[in-house]
């Protein structure tokens, strides 16, 4: 008979935010898949539980996935593990659901926080719609394709960022979407250091300038105001007329930019990318 793999939470920071169900999980599963074991066995050893790891990361590739799904197809149980939070969620866990799940192998939840959810209950911005993105993009094309998403979305956005590349998203943010879009930083959540700062997307790039960012960070994004949140191309459109009209690109995008809410950057980037002469 086969085994459970158990998609199993984990504290995001504080300890004691572990659960009952969570404990008794990881004591009596066969073995744990662990995106970093150094991490997952401190937590054990602080609850004194000695379960045997496996190693599952981004890295570890299909044949590991298989190997692990193997084990609970023979009768094993698995407990399946990210550093800190809901696993599987943006996370290497979600092949190995679906290998279960293409097996026929059952998987079960075993919920605990998520820093999504928990950055929203504090962020102070509406929160009855949302979009989780995870990581932006590192590549420049699909990078430029969810920030212009980001632009014109009128629900709440949440994006994950590290310490070191929080500025220069904060900055592509600010060119895409303007500087007066409102955002919610989310830092060491449930921690000693635990903070939340609400500001600008100007302020923000300011404020991190002048203090380098430590911890990792959530990004809780206002959606854009309704009455603007006009399609990119849209915007486009109506400065591509303008200059038609004689008015020069620089003019051409202020001027679309003021009816449309688009930020002005952009419309003259995508302008000077048609070939436009600034």
């Amino acid at each position: 008979m086969s085994g459970i793999l158990y998609v199993t939470g984990t504290p995001i920071g504080n300890l004691e935010d572990i659960t009952l169900r969570q404990l008794r999980i990881l004591e009596e599963v066969d073995f744990i898949a662990a995106e970093d074991t150094r991490v997952t066995r401190g937590l054990l050893t602080h609850f004194e539980l000695k379960t045997p790891l496996v190693s599952y990361h981004a890295h570890s590739g299909t044949g590991i996935a298989q190997q692990i799904c193997d084990r609970i197809a023979a009768g094993e149980s698995c407990a399946v593990v990210t550093d800190a939070g809901m696993p599987c969620i943006s996370d290497p866990g979600e092949e190995l659901v679906r290998l279960c799940r293409e097996r026929g192998i059952p998987v079960q939840a075993v919920p605990g926080p998520s820093a999504v959810v928990t950055a929203l209950s504090v962020c102070g911005g509406a929160t009855a719609q949302f979009s989780f993105y995870g990581f932006l993009p590192v590549e420049k094309k699909p990078r430029r394709a969810l920030l212009e998403t980001l632009a014109a979305q009128t629900a709440t956005s949440v994006l994950y960022e590290a310490p070191h590349k929080l500025l220069r998203t904060l900055t592509d943010l600010r060119e895409t979407l303007g500087e007066d879009r409102v955002l919610s930083l989310c830092r060491e959540l449930t921690k000693l250091h635990e903070e939340v700062l609400r500001m600008t997307l100007g302020e923000a790039c300011a404020y991190y300038e002048a203090h380098a960012p430590r911890g990792e960070f959530v990004l809780v994004l206002d959606g854009a105001p309704p009455e603007r949140a006009l399609d990119a191309q849209d915007a486009l459109a109506l400065a591509r007329m303008y200059l038609a009209q004689g008015l020069s690109p620089a003019a051409a995008a202020k001027l679309a930019a003021r009816e449309t809410g688009s930020p002005k950057n952009e419309i003259y980037r995508r302008l000077h990318e048609d070939g436009t002469p600034a």
